[in-house]
């Protein structure tokens, strides 16, 4: 090999050397600012920051959440007492008189506890009863066929 060789040779690994560095130069650059974009370079909020807000907010979120839950739980078991099956069942008691001026009203919870309330009314006179109820059946008292109709109906969720 001559020296000529040799000097294209050199030549050819500097201008290599010279290519690989201006790559390195310009990926630097693009790392810069990726980086700066990163950091916030000219806003007031960097990403990272602002991340880091949003993991706070979802770490709130997630509590929120959970303690709805709970109340969610307690207000479905508070629920279940509450009356919530109303039905009503109109009638004639009298066979002289019409309009269906009797009527017999359950009020129940969801495991068919509550009240009937009857109102037999007459030409001259009217009478109202309340009967306890508890899973669909009376406390202590014979029910009506009326009475035994409106409890079916609320238990069944109907409207009449």
């Amino acid at each position: 090999m001559n020296s000529t060789n040799l000097g294209y040779i050199a030549g050819a690994i500097a201008l290599l050397a010279l290519t690989l560095a201006l790559l390195a130069l310009l990926s630097v650059r693009s790392m810069k600012k990726n980086y700066s974009v990163l950091q916030g370079a000219g806003s007031e909020v960097d990403f990272v920051t602002a991340v880091a807000r949003q993991v706070e907010v979802v770490n709130g979120l997630r509590t929120d959440v959970t303690n709805l839950r709970k109340d969610l739980t307690v207000t479905q078991a508070e629920l279940k007492d509450a009356i919530r099956h109303v039905a009503v069942t109109r009638y004639d008691a009298f066979s002289d008189q019409g309009g269906r001026m009797s009527f017999s009203v359950a009020f129940l919870d969801d495991v068919s506890d509550g009240i009937v309330i009857t109102s037999i009314n007459g030409r001259t006179e009217g009478r109202t009863y309340i009967k306890g109820v508890k899973g669909g059946q009376s406390i202590g008292s014979e029910l009506s066929p009326e009475e035994v109709q409106a409890i079916g109906m609320a238990q069944k969720g109907q409207i009449a």
